[in-house]
């Protein structure tokens, strides 16, 4: 299935998107971008979908070709006092107010959005495999992201955040049951499987 260029019938529609909401260590990071109306591309979609190879391919195409695109890093202590949810939500608003151009129109990945600048905006389950302008902050939110993470694995690489990117893979978990938290973990997440247990 081919996706749709826009949700909004307004020129300068952005779309925004996170990646690494699920992780236990690391930033959450979102992207907006704007893409020309005649921007079409045989192989861009959800981020998810796509191999690092092809991600990486389109992260170069959308820069080169968008009106506008930002991304923004929201870090683990910031998570920890505000909660994952409304990280993620500050980390879109960070990335929507760094573009060059000011979008008349935002269309949001997921279910829950606060109304940036009286923008008016529009919340898309999946919308990163619908609209192609929430496909390209999906890609350029979970590049950038993943950049950052094989940045820090060499500082800390019994984690191998290069290969799970802080997902809590069992290798993940297991390196923490050995070697503890490091500073870029988020605290208020469940990080070892003790803490999944419940006290009956």
């Amino acid at each position: 299935m081919s996706l749709i260029s826009t949700f909004s019938k307004f020129t300068l529609e952005c779309g925004t998107d996170e990646a690494g909401r699920g992780c236990l260590a690391g930033p959450v990071t979102a992207a907006a971008v704007i893409l020309p109306a005649d921007f079409s591309s045989e192989i861009l979609n959800d981020s998810k979908q796509l191999n690092k190879n092809q991600r990486n391919q389109l992260k170069i195409e959308i820069e080169l070709n968008a009106l506008a695109y930002a991304f923004s890093h929201v870090w683990p202590e910031t998570i920890d006092q505000i909660n994952i949810l409304n990280a993620s939500i500050l980390a879109m608003h960070q990335a929507i107010e760094k573009l060059t151009v000011k979008p008349e129109f935002i269309s949001v990945d997921g279910n829950r959005f606060k109304t940036f600048k009286n923008i008016p905006h529009e919340t898309i389950v999946k919308g990163d495999g619908k609209y192609l302008n929430i496909a390209a902050a999906s890609i350029i939110a979970k590049t950038e992201r993943d950049s950052y993470m094989e940045k820090i694995h060499e500082e800390y690489p019994h984690y191998n955040w290069i290969q799970n990117k802080g997902y809590p893979t069992k290798e993940h978990r297991d390196a923490l049951i050995s070697f503890g938290p490091t500073p870029y973990h988020r605290q208020s997440f469940r990080l070892k499987p003790e803490q999944l247990k419940l006290d009956l």
